[in-house]
């Protein structure tokens, strides 16, 4: 029994379309069944799903990242086991192409969970990483005319995965660029575990949205404590966007449980996500019907 769902942000508006992005997403969708039906492990496929958002320049996070108030491209991300609850993060990582890959790297290569700035820069640069030659050429500033605040009201825009593999491992992992005219230096709930991303032997999230209510509430790990305590997963999640959106907060999650459910919860316009379920459905969704 397998199963997936990502997410390429939260923030969509109705009168853009997103075409491509619908596209794209089936398309990794597609890509991942083809993994997890070959036997891949939850965290390689949560890991190969995120680095297929990031690359595509379509969505916040990766190539589609917009810089700082400084001009500088930041971007965070992390990734989480579940079967071991090993977990691994970067923060305003500078230069190189795929965050999550530097983020796996920190939790296969390291004692630490997260480093951040030069350090997380140099890190990348000693695992031989990607770098990226021409910052100008490469980023896209995908996400322009969505649901994003002035500077200052934390706009926002991320991709994550969630994964369920063969032998009932969950994997989670999160990518972003950061809200739109970030203060340098912020760092929002992505490369968070607990509040952008978790997994553990029952659930697996990963967060979309404003990430200083998120970082508030832990919504991430939240989710699987309320699903521990009995709840399901559809309740657990929206009990989080709900307790959100009363903060004044905005954005939604992805999630799954580890009888591979799945739940998109969302308090924006739209959210762009997409899923394979257990009995091997593919669907795709920005807006609610």
């Amino acid at each position: 029994m397998t199963a997936l769902i990502l997410h390429g942000g939260a923030g969509a508006r109705r009168e853009r379309n997103y075409e491509a992005e619908v596209v794209h997403m089936r398309e990794v969708v597609e890509a991942m069944k083809v993994r997890l039906d070959a036997g891949d492990s939850a965290l390689d496929v949560a890991t190969a799903a995120v680095v297929m958002l990031e690359d595509s320049g379509l969505y916040v996070a990766g190539k589609g990242a917009s810089p700082n108030l400084a001009g500088a491209y930041e971007l965070d991300a992390s990734i989480m086991d579940g079967s071991t609850k090993r977990a691994g993060a970067v923060a305003a990582l500078q230069g190189f192409r795929n965050p999550v890959v530097a983020a796996r790297a920190v939790m296969e290569k390291t004692p630490h969970i997260m480093l951040a700035g030069e350090g997380a820069g140099l890190f990348a640069h000693d695992q031989g990483l990607e770098p990226i030659a021409d910052e100008a050429a490469w980023f896209t500033g995908a996400g322009k005319g969505e649901d994003n605040h002035p500077p200052g009201t934390l706009s926002h825009g991320t991709v994550g995965a969630c994964v369920l593999d063969s032998q009932d491992r969950l994997a989670a992992a999160t990518s972003t660029a950061g809200v739109f005219g970030k203060m340098p230096g912020r760092v929002g709930d992505t490369p968070i575990p607990a509040a952008g991303t978790w997994a553990d032997a029952y659930a697996a999230t990963s967060c979309t949205g404003q990430g200083e209510y998120f970082i508030r509430v832990a919504a991430s790990a939240q989710v699987a404590w309320r699903v521990v305590a009995g709840q399901s997963l559809a309740e657990a999640t929206q009990a989080v966007i709900d307790e959100i959106g009363q903060m004044g907060g905005d954005g939604g999650m992805i999630a799954m449980d580890a009888a591979g459910n799945i739940a998109a919860p969302f308090n924006s316009q739209g959210m762009k996500h997409a899923w394979l379920t257990t009995a091997g459905e593919i669907g795709v969704q920005v807006f609610r019907d």
